[in-house]
């Protein structure tokens, strides 16, 4: 491919990704033809269908025959998983993994729970409410939660393949031993304690990766 051929791909790549979020196309949404993207990106449509061909390669978009090309979720293609057999092949890169992703979540709590705005969603009430009703909350939407009420659309990306890298940390739903720290979490957010925030975080997520081994 000529230096002239990458930079035509990747404007055709760029101009798709723009078209997707202005047309707002969510996954599982159809995308515009062949030709009607080749004739509103002013391109051949050669040139189109090598970018389609290279997005469908790696699991973003998926064509079916007679219906179109829809886009796909990227938290739950494959790719990830190839990926990671070859990037994670060692204990040290593992943790660097998990401490990379802490690094995201500690930061979005730092923002929620300083911000007055932030830390009086409704959303903070409502699982603690949940907590104590039911005595359990699903891990992962507490923590995505926090990530998404940061509203920084780049690290809640990073964020969702780096748990997938690092095998899920938050599946399933809290148990009576970790509580008790979610309880603190939640509070301390809403109070706008940051520091406590920090704390009881720390202290939940050190039990997800050491109290569970011996229960």
């Amino acid at each position: 491919m000529t230096n002239q051929t990458t930079k035509m791909y990747l404007q055709i790549v760029r101009e798709l990704r723009l078209l997707i979020q202005s047309e707002n196309i969510r996954p599982g949404g159809k995308l515009p033809s062949e030709r009607e993207l080749a004739e509103r990106l002013q391109v051949g449509r050669s040139t189109v269908r090598e970018a389609l061909r290279s997005l469908e390669l790696l699991g973003l978009i998926e064509t079916k025959r007679g219906e179109g090309t829809f886009l796909t979720d990227f938290r739950k293609h494959k790719l990830v998983e190839v990926l990671s057999t070859f990037i994670l092949q060692d204990t040290k890169t593992i943790e660097d993994v998990h401490i990379t992703r802490e690094i995201h979540e500690k930061e979005a709590i730092r923002i929620v729970a300083g911000s007055t705005v932030l830390n009086q969603l409704p959303v903070w009430a409502s699982l603690l409410k949940q907590l104590q009703e039911d005595g359990s909350i699903v891990r992962e939407d507490l923590i995505r939660e926090i990530l998404i009420s940061s509203n920084n659309r780049l690290s809640l990306k990073m964020w969702f393949l780096l748990k997938q890298y690092g095998e899920e940390p938050y599946q399933g739903h809290s148990e009576d031993e970790e509580n008790h720290a979610i309880q603190q979490l939640l509070t301390a957010i809403m109070d706008g304690d940051i520091e406590q925030a920090i704390r009881s975080y720390s202290a939940w997520t050190k039990w997800l990766t050491q109290g569970r081994e011996t229960t």
